[in-house]
């Protein structure tokens, strides 16, 4: 008798349990409690729900691994619904920072490719195109450096538009069209205008001069790149006073975008102009904003692109700044670890002491978007104070490309005495980079630190063949700033 109660006890259990399983498996339960407002609303926009064939996709065929993985689909299940229930209970939805949750770094953790798997046992249907082919066939050769993510990141949830000119009406006020670059007639801070556009941006005169570049030995955090520290002397040049915005890029991309044109295409800009880049794979701003933003995830090939057009609209010599200019400028005057008071010791939040109290983060902040105040994602330019030249976001927002070949060595392979207007190695495979991102922290935001472009790193990830040369898929905290060349004659010209 007991043997048959114990039976029918186990096969009551066994029933609740899969009648409890299939219940907190439904779309309805699991937007009961989603702390996400918008996660039903896109994916019912997405194409899997919105499909012709009326199939629709459920929460738990992509954020659960498949039914038959049992106990992996199990544990899997109590995890994720242990973590939503505390997020629902514990924090309020307009807090988090969905932008960041949608990114392909972040969906691995709730999204499981062998759900994918499981639904397209065909990788390659009728309907493929060629380049959907060579995909599939990179990811079947090297999975574990491939996900279907890469491709496929918004057919679960639509994002909307992901078009680089949508939104372009807002960007950009048509009210002002200017129909001639700015009129310079001394060397002094003037505002350019683009012509045919709308679009302006200050450049601020910096004077030349001398400086030490580098950093001493006994500079907290110095790099080996970063020495022996050399006297150096710059001319005269302007300098932007922010880093390239979205209004300006846009005003490029609008101009010389090819919308047709493959990567490899090679154009004669004598003949035909400049040509710009082709569109980008997704959204390039990440969904952060454009307007002032900073414009981020170009190739330098394309900010060197970008420079040459506009040199070409405004007959002015416009490019990226050497790496002699930039840490001159950054410096404005100063030759401490930052161009304010303070040590990245102070700041830094290294230590058991500083990661339980944390660290003096109000002179910094002051000055810099970084790890310690970005919600993980670039700022307005305006949010924080000049520096001493009246350059904003010199260090922080999005490092900054400079025109100059990367070697960690070419510091003590300049000639001895002073060094006037280095422009580093003559040929290389990676440009420098400075100035640091909203994702450092203080230690790698000094104004002597260095970096450098990783192209293959930043491409990994992009589905094209080949490979973009004007937009990089894996990295969101890189971009530039422009220079301009100080010409006594084209002053001249334009005083005539």
């Amino acid at each position: 008798m007991l043997f048959i109660a114990g039976g029918l006890s186990v096969i009551l259990f066994l029933l609740l349990f899969n009648k409890t399983v299939d219940y907190t498996s439904t779309n309805d339960f699991c937007n009961s409690c989603h702390v996400h407002s918008h996660a039903e609303t896109s994916w019912k926009l997405s194409v899997h729900h919105n499909t012709p064939s009326g199939v629709s996709v459920k929460c738990v065929d992509c954020h659960l691994p498949p039914e038959d993985q049992t106990a992996r689909f199990l544990t899997r299940k109590a995890y994720h619904g242990i973590h939503d229930l505390y997020a629902y209970l514990t924090m309020d939805p307009e807090e988090i920072d969905w932008a960041a949750k949608r990114s392909v770094e972040a969906s691995k953790h709730f999204v499981y490719e062998d759900g994918c798997l499981k639904c397209h046992t065909n990788m390659f249907p009728s309907t493929l195109n060629e380049q959907g082919s060579l995909q599939h066939i990179k990811y079947i050769r090297d999975p574990e450096n491939n996900s279907c993510m890469q491709c496929h990141h918004d057919v679960g949830h639509y994002r909307g538009e992901t078009n680089l000119l949508v939104g372009l009406e807002e960007t950009v006020d048509p009210a002002e069209i200017f129909t001639e670059p700015a009129k310079v007639t001394a060397f002094e801070t003037f505002e350019e205008q683009i012509p045919g556009t709308a679009v302006s941006f200050k450049m601020i005169a910096i004077p030349g001069g001398q400086f030490k570049m580098g950093s001493p030995a006994d500079e907290h955090y110095r790099e080996r790149d970063e020495g022996p520290v050399r006297d150096v002397e710059v001319g005269n040049f302007w300098m932007a006073e922010i880093e390239v915005s979205w209004n300006e890029y846009l005003a490029f991309f609008t101009a010389t975008g090819s919308q047709g044109r493959k990567e490899a295409v090679e154009v004669d800009e004598e003949t035909d102009g400049v040509s710009g880049a082709t569109p980008p794979w997704g959204a390039p701003d990440q969904g952060w904003g454009k307007g002032t933003r900073p414009a981020i995830t170009m190739s330098h090939h394309a900010a060197q692109t970008y420079c040459r057009w506009l040199s070409q609209e405004t007959g002015r010599k416009y490019r990226l700044p050497t790496e002699a200019e930039w840490e001159y400028a950054a410096r404005g005057g100063t030759q401490m670890p930052y161009f304010f008071e303070g040590s990245p010791n102070d700041f830094e939040a290294d230590g058991f002491i500083k990661k339980l109290f944390g660290s003096n983060k109000e002179v910094i902040n002051q000055y810099v978007i970084s790890q310690l105040n970005s919600p993980n994602k670039t700022q307005q330019p305006d949010v924080v104070e000049a520096n001493p030249y009246g350059l904003k976001n010199m260090l922080g927002n999005v490092a900054e490309f400079c025109l100059d070949y990367y070697d960690p060595q070419v510091y003590g392979k300049y000639p001895k005495g002073v060094v006037k207007n280095p422009r580093g190695p003559r040929s290389g495979m990676e440009h420098v980079v400075r100035g640091g991102s909203f994702r450092n922290s203080p230690k790698d935001l000094r104004v002597a630190a260095r970096d450098f472009t990783k192209t293959d790193a930043w491409l990994v990830t992009d589905p094209q063949i080949p490979k973009s040369i004007w937009w990089y898929s894996d990295t969101k905290s890189v971009g530039f700033r422009v220079v301009c060349e100080y010409n006594e004659e084209m002053l001249t010209t334009e005083k005539n």
